[in-house]
């Protein structure tokens, strides 16, 4: 039988793991993982740049719930372990700067510019929880914590080369895009608290029609930017990412779920892209 102080202990700690944003932590570490693996980075390089990855991202989704708590309970948003009681957001900060803290040694074991880089990224995620979403430049943190991401797979090789440009662009392109995605369906209820981003300006039809557009670019940027012909698989990938794209503006008109699904796809379509592509991106 579990008694009340070890229930309350796995509430606390469940809480954390939900404040985190487990997805996307889980999704984007797992994504720089591989592409490490496939870049070419040694077997210890290869797990300091997922425990690098992993603890930066970790101090960003705890600094987002922390910081949003107050916001989260206003409008009433469930679902939100500090704004539901789950976790107290005092504790949510101290694993958020804990986290923060271990990044900072595990980003300079790949290098000292390989370091840098991955740290300007996080940095740039933190101003964006604590200042810049609501702001009309919500779009830069996000382009330059993405555009990172690939540079730091680069800069931890051996030689530590700098990234392709393509592989910068698109990864850029990317966070532009998961930015308009990952605010739309919340443009509503952040109106009410007075957060106005660049997506809350546009509202959700402008958001809605222009959320293709960067992912879209992505895939041409990734297709056509390698020296070289895209090949059989490229130009698929681009047609596909079209496609998908004019159709989820089409049937966005009538429900913005299909819109969000279709970007979605053409997302991961940039993903596999970017991981077939990924023994070039120095």
């Amino acid at each position: 039988m579990v008694d009340g102080a070890t229930g309350r202990r796995f509430g606390q700690l469940s809480g954390l793991a939900r404040a985190c944003h487990p997805g996307p932590v889980v999704a984007v570490t797992a994504l720089m993982l591989t592409l490490a693996v496939i870049a070419g980075q040694s077997t210890g390089r290869c797990l300091l740049t997922g425990a690098a990855v992993l603890s930066g991202q970790l101090s960003v989704g705890w600094c987002n719930d922390a910081f949003d708590a107050r916001r989260d309970i206003a409008v009433g948003r469930r679902g939100k372990p500090v704004a539901d009681g789950a976790v107290g957001v005092g504790h949510v900060w101290a694993v958020a700067y804990t986290a923060l803290l271990v990044c900072v040694p595990l980003s300079f074991a790949s290098g000292l510019r390989a370091g840098a880089v991955h740290l300007t990224g996080v940095a740039a995620a933190w101003a964006y929880n604590l200042r810049l979403k609501a702001t009309p430049w919500s779009w830069a943190p996000y382009a330059v914590g993405f555009a990172v991401l690939p540079a730091f797979v680069s800069l931890g090789l051996p030689g530590h080369p700098w990234p392709a440009w393509w592989v910068v662009t698109a990864g850029a392109l990317l966070g532009i895009g998961a930015h308009l995605g990952d605010v739309l369906p919340d443009i509503r209820g952040d109106l009410a608290t007075g957060v106005r981003g660049c997506p809350h300006r546009l509202g959700p039809h402008g958001t809605r029609l222009l959320l293709p557009v960067p992912l879209v670019t992505a895939s041409a940027v990734l297709a056509l930017g390698p020296a070289g012909s895209p090949g059989p698989w490229g130009v698929t990938a681009l047609a596909m990412s079209g496609l998908l794209a004019v159709a989820g503006t089409v049937l966005g008109r009538r429900r913005e779920r299909a819109a969000f699904a279709a970007a979605v796809a053409v997302a991961a379509v940039d993903v596999a892209l970017l991981l077939q592509r990924g023994t070039g991106i120095a």
